[in-house]
């Protein structure tokens, strides 16, 4: 289990088990926070926790932060889909980084062609140490 919490506290998530790898999207939200995502679905192995302040970009999910210390914590799915469940993805960036420091990074073209890129071998200690 892997737990993450905004700089200040207020805002925490878990995710049940370690993620496969972790996604470095570019689109023009994603490459300014900074962030390396997980996914999955809310109270599906993915809990939050936490007063957050939530941006919403276009008309498919919200960006939410942490209203005290400003710390982006997780992106929601602004709808159930057909299934009823609700995407999530939470910031790895707010978890301890040994658990997660071998961990593929994904990349995703949110800029241009809204595709998976191939993996290059990175993994997230290549970023962080």
């Amino acid at each position: 289990m892997l737990e993450g919490s905004c700089l200040c506290g207020s805002v925490r998530w878990r995710f049940d088990g370690l993620p496969e790898s972790a996604t470095a999207c570019s689109c023009t939200a994603c490459r300014r926070y900074g962030v390396l995502w997980a996914y999955g679905y809310e109270g599906e192995g993915i809990d939050v926790s936490g007063i957050t302040k939530g941006y919403v970009r276009g008309d498919a999910l919200a960006f939410h932060f942490c209203p005290k210390c400003g710390s982006m914590a997780y992106w929601r799915s602004l709808e159930p889909n057909e299934q009823g469940r609700r995407r999530i993805a939470v910031n790895l960036r707010l978890t301890e980084p040994g658990p997660i420091a071998d961990l593929p990074i994904d990349r995703f073209d949110g800029l241009e062609t809204w595709e998976d890129l191939p993996r290059d071998g990175r993994c997230i200690k290549d970023l962080w140490f």
